[in-house]
C-alpha cells in the first residue's frame, strides 16, 4: 500500500517548495564525481513533479542553483548547466502532456545565452497550460530578490508612480520574482541539513518546514508522500489560537 492512499485530498498544500540537497554526498558515497549525483537527482525531479501532478498540487518551486553556487568548480557549474538544458528539452513533451506550466526565477541574465533562449522557448511553449506550475529557482537567492525588489520600488518612487506612504507588505510581495505565485504552504529540505540557505525568505514566513535525512537522489514519490502526510498533521494557525480555528 502506498502512502499516497493515506493522504487527505482536501488538505493538499497549494504550493510546495523544495531545497534539493545531497546530490554531491550521494555521489561521494558511491565513489563517483558530484555530477553523477546531479544526474541521478534529475530522476527525483521527474518523480516528484509527477507526484505533484497526481496529487493536484498547484505550484512547486525547486531550488536548482543558487547565486552562491557560481562559486563551485567551473567544470561542475558547466556540467550542471548542460544537465539542466538536457532535462528541460527532454521533459518538455511530458510537461505538455501533463498540462504543466514552466517558469524560472533568478538572475537569468547571468546564464549563457543558449540557456536563456531555451528557458524562453519552454516558458512560452507551456505558457497556456493550466495545471501544475513548475517553478525552477535558477541562479537565485533571496538576498538578490529582495535587493532587486528594493530597486524596483525605489525607481517607482523616483518616477512618482508610488508614494513612500503607500508602501506596505503587499507592495513588497507584488514586486518580488514570485509575484505571480502564492506563498509556499510547505518547505521541504533533503539531506539532513537544517538551513534555509537564502531561499524564499520573505515567502516562507508562515510555511510549514519539513526536514529529512534522505539525500535528494533517493527522495522519490514515497518520501514526498511522507512529507505531505506530515504536513497534514500540522495545525496552521497564522498567529491565531487553536480555539479561534474551531
Amino acid at each position: 500500500m502506498s502512502l499516497k492512499d493515506k493522504i487527505i485530498p482536501s488538505r493538499i498544500p497549494k504550493h510546495v517548495a523544495i531545497i534539493m540537497d545531497g546530490n554531491g554526498r550521494w555521489a561521494k558515497q558511491k565513489g563517483e564525481e558530484r555530477l553523477f549525483g546531479h544526474q541521478h537527482g534529475a530522476d527525483s525531479v521527474r518523480q516528484i513533479t509527477e507526484a505533484t501532478v497526481e496529487l493536484g498540487i498547484g505550484f512547486i518551486t525547486l531550488y536548482a542553483f543558487s547565486t552562491e553556487n557560481w562559486n563551485r568548480p567551473q567544470d561542475e557549474v558547466d556540467g550542471l548547466m548542460m544537465l539542466f538544458m538536457q532535462s528541460m528539452e527532454n521533459e518538455t513533451p511530458t510537461m505538455m502532456k501533463n498540462n504543466v506550466r514552466f517558469r524560472v526565477i533568478g538572475e537569468i541574465e547571468k546564464l549563457n545565452e543558449q540557456t536563456q533562449e531555451a528557458i524562453r522557448k519552454i516558458t512560452e511553449k507551456t505558457s497556456n497550460n493550466t495545471g501544475l506550475t513548475l517553478i525552477v529557482a535558477l541562479s537565485y537567492s533571496s538576498r538578490w530578490e529582495i535587493t532587486n525588489m528594493t530597486k524596483i520600488i525605489a525607481q517607482k518612487v523616483k518616477d512618482n508612480i508610488l508614494n513612500i506612504e503607500e508602501i506596505n507588505q503587499d507592495t513588497i510581495t507584488n514586486n518580488l520574482a514570485t509575484k505571480d505565485f502564492p506563498d509556499p504552504d510547505l518547505l521541504i529540505r533533503t539531506s539532513g541539513e537544517y538551513r534555509i540557505s537564502n531561499f524564499l525568505m520573505w515567502q516562507i514566513s508562515y510555511s510549514e518546514l519539513y526536514f529529512t535525512n534522505t539525500l535528494w537522489p533517493d527522495f522519490k514519490k514515497e518520501e514526498f508522500y511522507k512529507a505531505i502526510l506530515d504536513y497534514q498533521t500540522r495545525e496552521r494557525r497564522f498567529g491565531k489560537t487553536s480555539e479561534q480555528l474551531k
